[in-house]
């Protein structure tokens, strides 16, 4: 069902202060930097490995990130796994009484079909499905 671990989601106040931290640091650059309006998000992403750390800054005070970080502050969000077929894993997950965020997939970052499935069905953790 799993294909791989596709991104760790990192929610962060300043996305301009992790570039500049992971490119003194670690001397990388993003592979992928965007706006995802649906989700009221800016977007940037580091490949480590084969997968991504994906950090998520807030585009305005409506937006779930933003929300989380005041509530929680920076720090891990989300964890996200690549699946062949979200709507087949979808469906699996509800014949089971899974929580879904998402009940049908939606386009997140870099084009991917992807959806949440609620921390209460994932042992407190904050689950998206990613298909590309």
């Amino acid at each position: 069902m799993f294909k791989k671990i596709d991104h760790v989601g990192i929610a962060v106040k300043s996305l301009d202060a992790v570039k500049a931290l992971y490119k003194e640091v670690f001397d990388l650059e993003p592979v992928f930097e965007e706006t995802v309006e649906e989700q009221k998000v800016r977007v940037v992403g580091f490949k480590v490995g084969e997968s991504n750390f994906e950090f998520l800054e807030p585009t305005g005070p409506e937006s779930p990130i933003a929300k989380y970080l005041e509530k929680k502050g920076e720090g891990l969000h989300h964890l996200a796994v690549g699946v062949e077929d979200i709507n087949e894993v979808l469906q699996n997950m509800k014949a089971r009484g899974m929580k879904l965020i998402d009940e049908t997939p939606r386009i997140g970052a870099e084009g991917k079909k992807i959806a949440f499935v609620h921390p209460k069905s994932m042992n407190g953790i904050l689950l998206e499905l990613s298909q590309e």
